[in-house]
């Protein structure tokens, strides 16, 4: 929680500087960067400290993996905001300055840290049940796999290896030894705020999807748990469980897709008849699994498994006006 006391603060500076300062780098604000970093571990930071509050085996080791992870995504977003303030990269860039090959070299080594911690804090939390609740401690398992896939797939873009020049704010040319954007130059017309290429592929969108999996599976658990108060069919925590795992499924399925989109060079907003199709047919899996477990739930209810009193407590607690 230190580490998302000093994102919000950074999120203030941020916030002013994109008011006030007018320099842009490679066609977006210069502290447009520092912007999202700041919201994205903010919002992460928070689902973590509160995940790791819950009551859990392996706690000094749990705990360990949290310090790692909020040291490391501090120092990378520090150097993100220094290097906006400097008006030139943060990664990506080639350099023979030493200072500047140093917060090149911690940042890349930052990001595996956090991406192993979070591996290694999936991989502790997958063997028990960190939550009364089955659907919770699901959404927590299952956002966990999903954050860690989506930060391996940030490393497709220092994969693609294109060799680009690019113009820090002061009109210095340098050279980029990979990017974001893919069929295009990085730098080209974007989406408000996120700045994902409107024109060619973006690796930064199964990025930022796979990433954030942890809170949407929290979410759906939560909406899953307010719709039992008035839905009887889900006040089973296993069928609640068991919508979490589809709907992750889902998710998965969304995060390949978007990655498959942005491989072939084709913007978020402009699929062709291909992506439409393998999405329609990922909407269709996914209801029909969701149907599927609400089918089998009601006939467990019909059998008694699914009343609260019968159910021996296995429900969350939520209960029905008599």
């Amino acid at each position: 929680m230190l580490m998302v006391a000093s994102m919000l603060i950074l999120l203030v500076v941020s916030v002013v500087g994109l008011l006030v300062d007018d320099r842009v780098l490679l066609g977006a604000p210069v502290w447009l960067k520092p912007f999202k970093f700041a919201v994205s571990m903010a919002v992460y930071g928070t689902t973590l400290a509160w995940m790791l509050s819950l009551p859990h085996r392996g706690r000094k080791w749990t705990s360990g993996l949290a310090t790692v992870f909020a040291v490391t995504g501090f120092v990378d977003t520090v150097i993100v905001a220094i290097q906006a303030a400097r008006g030139t990269y943060s990664h990506f860039h080639k350099t023979t300055v030493v200072a500047e090959k140093a917060m090149l070299a911690v940042f890349g080594n930052a990001v595996i840290l956090i991406m192993l911690a979070n591996l290694a804090l999936a991989v502790i939390l997958a063997v028990q049940r960190v939550h009364a609740d089955r659907a919770v401690s699901r959404a927590i398992r299952t956002g966990l796999a999903l954050a860690v896939a989506g930060m391996a797939l940030g490393f497709l873009m220092p994969a693609q290896g294109k060799a680009e020049t690019a113009l820090t704010t002061t009109g210095e040319r340098v050279s980029l030894s990979s990017g974001h954007s893919v069929g295009v130059p990085d730098g080209g017309p974007g989406l408000p705020v996120t700045e994902w290429s409107t024109t060619g592929g973006d690796l930064r969108v199964p990025h930022f999807v796979g990433l954030h999996g942890l809170q949407v599976m929290l979410i759906v658990a939560l909406l899953l748990t307010v719709a039992a108060a008035r839905r009887p069919l889900l006040r089973d925590d296993r069928t609640r469980a068991r919508l979490v795992g589809v709907a992750a499924a889902g998710y998965a399925g969304l995060i390949a897709l978007v990655t498959w989109q942005a491989l072939r060079a084709q913007p978020l907003l402009r699929p062709d008849g291909s992506t439409l199709a393998a999405a329609g047919l990922l909407v269709v899996l996914t209801a029909v699994a969701a149907a599927g477990v609400l089918v089998a739930g009601r006939r467990a209810t019909a059998g008694g498994r699914g009343d609260p009193a019968a159910a021996g407590g296995r429900s969350t607690g939520v209960t029905s006006a008599q």
